[in-house]
Parts: C-alpha cells; structure tokens; sequence
C-alpha cells in the first residue's frame, strides 16, 4: 500500500476513536433525560438546550459520516490506482520477462547456428588438411622422382663418359685374362670388374664373373665366390663356364663346411654333365667324403 493511503487510514482511526465518547454519551442522554424530566417535569428551557445539544451531536456525527465517507472514497480511489499501477507494473514486468526468453532463445539459437557453423568450418579445415597433405606427399613423390631421374640421368651420363673412355670389349676382358693367369690379381679383379659394368650382356661377361669368383675362391673368400658363381650360372646358365662354375661352388660350400650342401652340388654337376672333366673332378671328390663302406653299399 502507498504510503499516502496509510497515513489516511492512520487519521481516520484516530478520528474515529476520539468521537466514540460523545457518541455514546448522545446515546446514554435520551435515558437519563427520561429519567430526569419524567419525575420532575423539568423545565422547558432544560428540554430546549438538551435538544439543541442533542441536534448539535447529531449534525456532529453527519459530518464525521460524510468526512469518513469521503477519506474511504479518497482510500477507494487510491487503492484503484495503485491496484492499477500494480498491474501495469506486472504486466510491464511479464512483457520485460517475455522479451529477455525471446533473446535468450534467440542467442541460444544464434549459438547453435554458430557451433554449427564452427563445426562445418572445422570439418572443412580437416578436410583441407587431408588434400594438403596428398598434395605434399604428390609433391615430395615428384620431387623424389625427379630426383630418381635426374641420378638416373647423371649415371647414365657418366656410364656413356665412361663408356666412351672404356677400351673395347675383348681387349678389355684379354687385359683381365692376362692378368689373372700372369697372379696379378688385384689388376686383374678390377678389369673384370669393368667388363661386367660396360658390357653386361656379352657373352664373356659369365666368363668374368667366373674368373672374379675364382679369385676369391684362391682368396679363401668362399662366400664372395659363391655369390659370383651363383651370378653367373643366373646370367649365364649356357654358358661355356657353367659346369666349372658349378663344380666350384660344391667345393665352396664343403669349404664352408656345408658338407651336404656341397655333395647335393657335386651329384647335380654329374647328373647334368655326365662326361665332362668338371664330372671326373666332382667324383673324385665325393669318393673322399664317402667311407669305403658307404660306397660299396651304394
């Protein structure tokens, strides 16, 4: 309640309390003047002046009436006003509280619009990441292929320089079969050596890496030997050292001490070049690795 409706609620309390007292006397006097007169047949001029103060307190209690009417009308009226401005507030307040929900949603909505759009943006950089990263592996294969062919190239260029500097095929391999048969090893290593890097697909290219093969096998290098026997024999498996090349690696492999190993390569060079002298050579050996009671047996 305002406070102007309280004060006049308060004066008007106040008002009432002081005038409960004549009232009540107003309404003891009738009796008491009953009771005075009836006996005693007052005089007149006592009726008049107690009418005309019975007049006066009513015309009294007409004007308290019409003054509490009017301050209940005033209390009325502003009670109707701030009933009014309460419900202006009210509705003020519910408008305000419905349009902070409207924002809220709004920027809720507004939120989620923007998540998802974070989110596309995020999907879209993974999958930029994705490309970019084929794209430098694309690149870096190009790069490495160039590079492959630029080698290649620089090899290839180098090989025809050398190619072109390298003496001619047989004096070249004569050169090395000179020098193997005259103990010159190292000389003669390196010239085979050549043959087979400029002229790989001649015939005599087996015939060097026979050769190579038995400078390690007088070496003692057996596994080197058997590497160059067995490229030889892959290379060149017709040709005119392929028996020998065969028949040494089963001596390579006993001198490793893969005995069985050797004997298998010792029987396959008999089997396959039953009346050459590499055939005589590898029976021989095989009657030294077989016991006596072993081969009457057989």
């Amino acid at each position: 309640m305002p406070l102007d409706a309280r004060r006049l609620c308060r004066s008007n309390r106040l008002t009432m309390k002081f005038h409960r007292a004549p009232l009540a006397a107003v309404l003891l006097i009738p009796s008491f003047l009953v009771l005075a007169v009836a006996p005693a047949y007052a005089a007149n001029k006592d009726l008049i002046e107690l009418q005309t103060q019975v007049a006066q307190l009513q015309q009294q209690l007409t004007q308290m009436k019409q003054s509490f009417d009017e301050r209940m009308g005033v209390m009325r009226n502003l009670l109707e006003q701030n009933t009014d401005t309460a419900n202006k507030v009210s509705a003020a307040i519910n408008t305000l509280q419905a349009s902070i929900n409207k924002q809220q949603q709004d920027r809720a909505g507004q939120v989620d619009q923007i998540s998802g759009q974070i989110q596309a943006l995020n999907d879209t950089m993974d999958e930029l990441k994705v490309r970019m990263a084929k794209l430098s592996k694309q690149l870096e294969d190009m790069q490495a292929a160039q590079q492959s062919l630029a080698q290649q190239q620089a090899v290839q260029q180098q090989k025809q320089q050398e190619m072109a500097q390298a003496p001619p095929p047989d004096v070249l391999y004569n050169n090395g079969l000179r020098d193997y048969n005259g103990g010159n090893n190292d000389l003669a290593t390196q010239e085979f050596n050549d043959y087979i890097k400029f002229y790989p697909n001649t015939d005599l290219a087996g015939n060097a890496y026979f050769y190579l093969a038995e400078i390690q096998y007088k070496a003692g290098n057996y596994d080197q030997a058997i590497t160059n026997y067995d490229l030889m024999l892959q290379n060149f498996p017709s040709g005119n050292k392929a028996a020998a090349a065969e028949l040494k690696k089963g001596f390579a492999l006993i001198e490793l001490g893969k005995q069985d190993d050797g004997i298998q390569q010792l029987k396959h060079v008999i089997q396959r070049y039953p009346r050459t002298n590499e055939a005589t050579q590898a029976r021989e050996r095989l009657r030294k690795l077989t016991p006596p009671s072993s081969r009457t047996h057989q």
